[in-house]
């Protein structure tokens, strides 16, 4: 999902930490475990799908620069437009991409793209900000994806007053491949890729992301709770938003499918240790 964002002041808003202590348990540049010092660990965003109440507590619909980026859908939904993002009974949300066969002009996002679909996005109220306070964050959720030629879905971080820092924990491309990247500049980018069986089936992406040095964090990848591998970045105290969308073609190819697709997820979880 690699580009140049708008700036956009984002409005801070009281969010529920709930505070615990936790014995953090990550792997070290080695991909072993470690057992670290008890920290003060707070759960950010958890279990925010049950109804539209506790979810627009907690996202905004669209991308946080509007309904447009870097595909052929344009982004639709609010807290009245349920027809591309909705809820179901069982804390699932529902995103659907919809062909549409009417000229609706190009997206305002590079490169352009004609509009060849309605779909839907949402971005955290919350941003994720390492720093010394907040030196570790987790950021994790399950989901279907849809991998047909054309279907370009995704679970990401990426900055708020800049472009990059970018994190991929989940973009597919219109096949079985799950890509995991980090965008330090436009072309200096590390991509984890692995073939997911049955992307269709509900699986879990996750990151672990640490403070490592007064600059650059350490972020390690994990599907289905198994590590795939790390990157560095310098990304300590740049702001970034969490999204998840289903953007169509570009990236993942063209033409698109015709029939309505789907991205589902479920069980979204942020936390983050608090430096005593």
């Amino acid at each position: 999902m690699k580009k140049m964002r708008p700036f956009i002041l984002a409005i801070p808003l009281a969010l529920l930490l709930v505070q615990c202590k936790k014995t953090i348990k990550e792997p070290t540049t080695s991909g072993e475990n470690r057992t670290g010092i008890p920290e003060a660990f707070e759960t950010v965003i958890d279990n925010t799908f049950a109804n539209y109440t506790t979810f627009e507590q907690y996202w905004n619909y669209l991308y946080p620069w509007g309904s447009d980026h870097n595909g052929t859908a344009r982004m639709y939904g609010s807290s009245t437009d349920h027809n591309h993002i909705y809820l179901d009974a069982s804390g699932v949300l529902h995103i659907k991409a919809a062909y549409i066969t009417w000229n609706e002009g190009n997206s305002s996002s590079s490169p352009y793209l004609p509009i060849h679909y309605h779909s839907g996005a949402i971005n955290a109220k919350f941003q994720v900000l390492v720093n010394d306070q907040f030196p570790n964050y987790e950021i994790r959720g399950e989901f279907q994806a849809p991998s047909v030629k054309g279907s370009w879905p995704a679970f990401w971080l990426t900055g708020v007053n800049s472009w990059p820092p970018e994190s991929d924990i989940m973009e597919f491309k219109g096949n079985t491949n799950v890509w995991q990247n980090t965008f330090r500049t436009s072309s200096d980018v590390s991509s984890i890729i692995t073939n997911v069986s049955s992307p269709g089936s509900w699986h879990q992406y996750r990151i672990w992301m640490t403070k490592s040095t007064a600059t650059d964090v350490t972020i390690h990848y994990y599907i289905d709770g198994v590590w795939k591998g790390q990157h560095t970045g310098n990304f300590v105290g740049k702001p970034m938003y969490i999204i998840i969308n289903m953007q169509m073609e570009g990236s993942s190819g063209s033409p698109g499918p015709t029939a309505d697709t789907y991205l589902n997820v479920r069980n979204v979880y942020v936390g983050r240790t608090r430096a005593f």
